[in-house]
């Protein structure tokens, strides 16, 4: 029997913990209704995977319910089973891995959506749907061009002249390989095979984009979008201004506040040495919360009573502690207990991730469980 996600039980870590995570559920409403207003006659739904991308799935799904989503969609049954738990059958639940083997019985169960990825798993659900006489909820997903999930395209014909039976997809999709790029020839390519299937198809909703492909145009957005970095604060229009609204900020505590010496280093390694007497402040964020060790040297934080101060992070991050270099502040500024903003309106995801060569995605999903969620 499967058990539910295992979500972390947020009262272990509160007023205690070493910093603290502010979410901003308004300003992800904010961001749900900025987007169903750019679609307009289409339906937009909300990815809640990995937990709502490190955020809070349960959370973050009930404010989206209340204000109107009733399209989710996950990575895993499981995290399905968990949403089912507080979204009754007025919502639709999509499970964007598939159909794993012999679990049919649970998304029966949970009246959870399957997209079905495969040719097997697509005759898995048919043998049901034929075999109990019931259409089952299901989505098929076909491969238009990014070689990851879904029905390659000369297989559709095959399909087409197989008996489906009593089934009927309740959605066809696709993903775009390149959306956050306008200009790519792939969004126009993969636009047309999803037209093309569509006729095939034609009596069931169907859905292309995500975050960015929502503003490549309306011809992108058929039935349903599936928005998910966009609603947290993510940019989905890279090199042009973002957008959402900001909707996190982290904040860490000061553990430890120190002066040296011109010529002493800093951390492991002995990557950074001193250029002259400093004063630094040792901060409770490692890469065991998520802050990887990539971002040793390379960026900067501050303290919220002297925002136009930047606070550059010395030295290598461990595994539960950063340094960062006060010596611009004034001697009595900031005490031990007092706040540093790591991320936050001054500090957003997509910036952060450009200084290391990542993508805001992998921060947002890596933000570890020992932080106290505060939520707006």
């Amino acid at each position: 029997m499967s058990q539910p996600y295992p979500f972390v039980d947020p009262t272990l870590f509160t007023q205690n913990a070493g910093a603290e995570l502010y979410i901003d559920l308004s300003a992800i409403v904010q961001n749900y209704h900025y987007l169903q207003k750019r679609i307009s006659s289409a339906q937009c739904g909300a990815v809640v995977k990995a937990n709502a991308y490190g955020l809070g799935m349960i959370e973050i799904a009930k404010a989206l319910a209340k204000a109107g989503c009733k399209d989710f969609f996950v990575a895993h049954l499981d995290e399905g089973i968990a949403l089912r738990s507080i979204l009754n059958q007025d919502y639709t639940i999509y499970v964007l891995h598939g159909l794993p083997p012999s679990t049919e019985s649970l998304f029966i169960k949970h009246h959870l959506t399957p997209i079905l990825n495969d040719i097997n798993q697509l005759h898995h659900w048919l043998k049901l749907c034929n075999d109990r006489n019931t259409s089952y909820s299901a989505g098929v997903q076909f491969d238009t061009g990014m070689s990851r999930f879904g029905i390659e395209e000369e297989e559709l014909s095959n399909l087409q002249q197989r008996n489906w039976g009593v089934f009927q997809p309740s959605l066809i999709m696709s993903h775009l390989a390149c959306a956050d790029t306008p200009t790519h020839p792939a969004n126009r390519q993969q636009l047309e095979r999803f037209q093309a299937i569509k006729q095939q198809i034609p009596n069931c909703r169907a859905s292309l984009a995500a975050s960015s492909g929502i503003f490549l145009g309306q011809d992108w957005h058929f039935d349903l979008v599936r928005p998910g970095v966009a609603l947290y604060g993510g940019n989905p229009t890279p090199g042009q201004p973002n957008p959402m609204q900001s909707v996190i900020s982290l904040q860490g505590t000061i553990i430890q506040l120190r002066h040296i010496s011109k010529g002493a280093f800093i951390g492991y390694g002995a990557t950074f040495t001193a250029p002259k007497d400093m004063r630094l402040a040792w901060i409770s964020i490692g890469y065991a919360d998520g802050f990887f060790r990539a971002f040793s040297n390379k960026i900067s934080a501050l303290s919220p009573q002297f925002p136009k101060i930047p606070l550059a992070l010395l030295g290598r991050v461990s595994m539960d502690s950063l340094c960062v270099d006060i010596t611009e502040l004034p001697d009595t500024a900031l005490q031990v207990g007092d706040k540093i903003e790591i991320i936050g309106d001054h500090h957003p995801i997509d910036s952060l991730a450009q200084q290391v060569d990542t993508i805001g995605y992998e921060i947002l999903t890596s933000l570890g469980n020992r932080y106290h969620r505060i939520y707006s």
